[in-house]
């Protein structure tokens, strides 16, 4: 079992940036693909972003690829969202989650079932 906190929600107006984080609780951290996922009001929960294992591989939903950069530190067990150009409708609720991973090879993940493990979700608002 992985717990999943996440940080640095909050509300920033159009243009502006904003760094989201989740912290991981075991010590497997590094074997685990991680993403960002988003739902808006009214919405269905949506992909964000992923990353690899070790780092190397990302890769955005079109709506936020240019914008976004997802990160991670395996040593301090974290993985970030940096949110930058944010627009109106990057309004939602974020979700940290991660997905068991084989130890070779690399499958990028978009799909809400292919993870394992969600964190609580923060609230980022962006006003009209």
């Amino acid at each position: 079992q992985v717990q999943l906190v996440e940080s640095g929600g909050g509300s920033v107006q159009a243009g502006g940036s904003l760094r989201l984080s989740c912290a991981a609780s075991g010590r497997t951290f590094s074997s685990y693909t991680m993403g960002w996922f988003r739902q808006a009001p009214g919405k269905e929960r949506e992909f964000v972003a992923t990353i690899s294992r070790g780092g190397g591989t990302t890769y955005y939903a079109d709506s936020v690829k240019g914008r976004f950069t997802i990160s991670r530190d395996n040593a301090k067990n974290t993985v970030s969202l940096q949110m930058n150009s944010l627009k109106p409708e990057d309004t939602a609720v974020y979700y940290c989650a991660a997905a068991r991973s084989p130890l070779l090879g690399v499958v990028v993940k978009t799909k809400e079932d292919e993870y394992d493990y969600w964190g609580q979700g923060t609230q980022v608002t962006v006003p009209s």
